[in-house]
This record gives C-alpha cells, sequence and structure tokens, in this order.
C-alpha cells in the first residue's frame, strides 16, 4: 500500500507560522503525499512552494464550524481557488444536518461546488457531532450536491474519525466517491484501519511518522 499517495499532510492551527508551512510543503515534496491541507492565507505560499511537485494544495472553507452562509462559502472557494488551491474541504453547516433539513445541506453543497470551478469538493461532516442517521443522511446530500469526497472531521470538535463513521459513510456513498478519515489518526495501524474500512484519503498532521512506520 502507497499510503503515502493516500496522506492530505495537515497544519491548521491558529499559529502557524510561515516557517511551519515551508516545512510542510518541503516534506510533502520529500514524501509526495497527495496534498498538503492549509488554511486559505497560505494558499499561494503553498501553491509556489509546490509548483511542479505533483502534491496538490489543499484549503478549507467554513472552517471550522461550518456555520457561515452558503454564499460566503461559495466566495471563499473561489478565491482559494484563484490563489492556487486544486481542492477545497467544506465544513457543512452541522446546525442544518440536526435539523435534518438534508435539502440545505445539498443546496450548500452544490453552490460550493459551483465555487469549486472544476476543483476537488470534500465536505466535512463532523462526524463526532451526528448520529448514524445524520451521517449516512449527510453522506448522501453531499454526493447529490456533486461533493467528491466525504470527510469526517475538522479535528478541532470533540471528536475525529472513526472506524465505524468512515464504514457508514463509504456505504452511503457506493464505490466511486472519496472518503477522506481525518483527525486523530495518528499512526500506520490507525491509517490502514482506516483505509480497510473505506477511507481512500487520510487527512494527518503527522503523515512523515505514518509512512516512516
Amino acid at each position: 500500500m502507497e499510503m503515502n499517495k493516500l496522506i492530505d499532510h495537515t497544519l491548521l492551527k491558529p499559529d502557524a507560522s510561515i516557517e511551519a508551512i515551508k516545512k510542510l510543503c518541503e516534506e510533502a515534496r520529500e514524501y509526495q503525499f497527495a496534498s498538503v491541507c492549509v488554511n486559505p492565507c497560505f494558499v499561494p505560499l503553498a501553491a509556489e512552494m509546490l509548483k511542479g511537485s505533483g502534491v496538490k494544495v489543499c484549503t478549507v472553507i467554513g472552517f471550522p464550524l461550518g456555520a457561515t452562509l452558503p454564499e460566503v462559502k461559495k466566495y471563499e472557494a473561489e478565491k482559494a481557488v484563484e490563489a492556487g488551491a486544486e481542492e477545497i474541504d467544506m465544513v457543512l453547516n452541522v446546525s442544518m444536518a440536526k435539523e435534518h433539513d438534508y435539502d440545505y445541506i445539498e443546496k450548500e453543497v452544490k453552490l460550493v461546488k459551483e465555487g469549486c470551478h472544476g476543483r476537488l469538493l470534500k465536505v466535512i461532516l463532523e462526524t463526532c457531532l451526528l448520529t448514524d442517521d445524520e451521517i449516512v443522511e449527510c453522506s448522501k446530500a453531499s454526493v447529490r450536491g456533486n461533493a467528491d469526497y466525504v470527510k469526517t472531521s475538522t479535528g478541532f470538535s470533540k471528536g475525529g474519525a472513526t472506524v465505524h463513521a468512515v464504514e457508514l459513510m463509504r456505504k452511503a456513498v457506493g464505490p466511486n466517491i472519496g472518503v477522506k478519515a481525518s483527525g486523530g489518526v495518528h499512526n500506520r495501524a490507525e491509517a490502514e484501519a482506516m483505509v480497510k474500512a473505506g477511507a481512500s484519503r487520510i487527512g494527518a498532521s503527522c503523515g512523515v511518522q505514518i509512512v516512516k512506520e
């Protein structure tokens, strides 16, 4: 298993320094990770550093709460793409998910997908806040909204990825949509367990450690 090709090498801390982002990009280039995932303000730097490397630049939208207006999320996505982002990880509106307003979720995802202008869109469900049924229905609504991936977690709430959530999401979206396990994946064994459960991408801040094991 080429684990490096499944990893989004991630640094989303609010106090991340420019030097730390540079190191992240250097590591991503060296280990040939799938992408780096950084906050929007660092997209231009990451895009410049990773030009020609084959490593994608991913950023986050509506992060970490998902409570901003859909139109604002679309604008965020558009600006991120203009700055060089090739993948967009958006947080869905968790409040609307808890209200079971899946039409809202679908329309919001569809709007942000328009803002991606053909770039890959991953929808973060924040599974630790949802019931099993809500995970399934949010996954299905995201697919109806033209998401390319569903993703477990921001890493900023009360829990991260679980094998159970990944299994639910994979079953809900079928074989042709990506599933990203993110938040709390610390080592090779945990990453492999997520892949076995159906994950096709791993979001992790310790990607180097995972591939070295």
